[in-house]
């Protein structure tokens, strides 16, 4: 339905004339007779108060189908960092009437735990700065350290609560309903090899290596940091280095080799073989993975000018590959640098 008969519909819902909908717009009778006749349509500023009088979304003033309204619910979490409070309730609201609907229901479920990380990352962005200024006031109040640990993803020390015994439960369960799903078998194992249990990592592996569409290159990640759980380094060492060498050209045998080399904090071997990953990806548009791990090394390593001029290689790519200008990825990039430069 166009607009304008959207509008006209909607005024006779509400029970007004075209002069008490104008008057509440603040403009002149002669605009609402043109938009509902089509000669004319109204400001995009007009649109939050129209919908506001008719007690409808803005989406509902232009009658879209559920698909369209939940490709616009993720396009607009993928570009903005927070979400208004009365948009968040529309599209929640929205996304669980959509719940009951065989067509669009799984979408449904994955928008809506979209939406709540959306809103806690937003959120825990937050806390994560109050709670570092409180930290900076009382250094010595252990309430406030734990709100910055948990806000902000640190370090915590206690085995009760550092431990990912849940989560290794879960994957459990979700490997015994899903035998032949690959992914489930790899965050099971990531989630044992961040406890070191190397038995039982071991013995997943060996599970995960019997499916098809297994990752060669990523189970042999997986056998040098269950080594590593055994504290041989001599062993992990080897395992990595052969790959590479019997694959020298192999963006995913790089990436991984690089990524278990900056795990390791051997930083300048982690950063060549993320740099020859990058350089062998056939992908288009590449992913950005390779760069923001050498930037973080920079940073870590204390070059911040290289820090941010790697950002300047993400946001190259971003642009010119993946079309990005308002993006929140893009938008995030932009102030990375502008950080790391004013550390530098």
């Amino acid at each position: 339905m166009e607009l304008g008969k959207k509008i006209r519909q909607l005024r006779f819902k509400a029970q007004l004339t075209q002069e008490q909908l104008a008057e509440r717009l603040g403009i002149g009778p002669q605009s609402v007779s043109k938009w509902e006749t089509g000669v004319a349509m109204p400001d995009i500023t007009t649109l939050p108060l129209l919908a506001e009088i008719f007690g409808v979304s803005i989406d509902d003033l232009f009658d879209l189908t559920a698909e369209q309204r939940l490709n616009r619910i993720e396009n607009r979490m993928d570009v903005e960092e927070e979400l208004p409070s009365d948009i968040f309730r529309e599209y929640e609201e929205f996304l669980k009437s959509q719940l009951t609907d065989e067509q669009n229901k799984d979408r449904a479920v994955d928008l809506l735990a979209y939406l709540y990380w959306h809103r806690m990352n937003s959120y825990g962005k937050k806390a994560a700065q109050y709670a570092s200024q409180s930290v900076r006031n009382h250094p010595d109040v252990k309430n406030n350290q734990w709100v910055l640990s948990k806000a902000a993803g640190h370090a915590i020390w206690d085995w009760n609560l550092a431990n990912h015994h849940q989560a290794i439960d879960f994957y459990r369960q979700l490997v015994s309903e899903n035998p032949q799903s690959v992914l489930s078998y790899e965050y099971l194992l990531d989630n044992l090899l961040a406890d070191r249990r190397a038995d039982e990592a071991e013995a997943c592996l060996r599970q995960l290596e019997s499916l098809p569409g297994s990752n060669p290159y990523l189970n042999e990640a997986y056998r040098a940091h269950i080594a590593l759980a055994r504290f041989d380094e001599k062993t992990a060492d080897e395992i990595m280095e052969n790959m590479v060498r019997e694959h020298p050209q192999d963006e995913a045998a790089l990436f991984e080799t690089a990524q278990y080399y900056a795990g390791k904090s051997d930083y300048q071997k982690a950063i060549g073989y993320y740099e020859r990953s990058f350089a062998c990806s056939k992908r288009q548009p590449r992913f950005q993975d390779e760069l923001m791990a050498i930037a973080e090394i920079y940073e870590i390593t204390g070059d911040f000018r290289k820090a941010a001029e790697t950002y300047d290689r993400i946001i190259e790519l971003l642009e010119k590959e993946w079309g990005m200008s308002e993006d929140v990825e893009l938008k995030t990039a932009q102030k990375e640098k502008a950080r790391l430069l004013a550390k530098a």
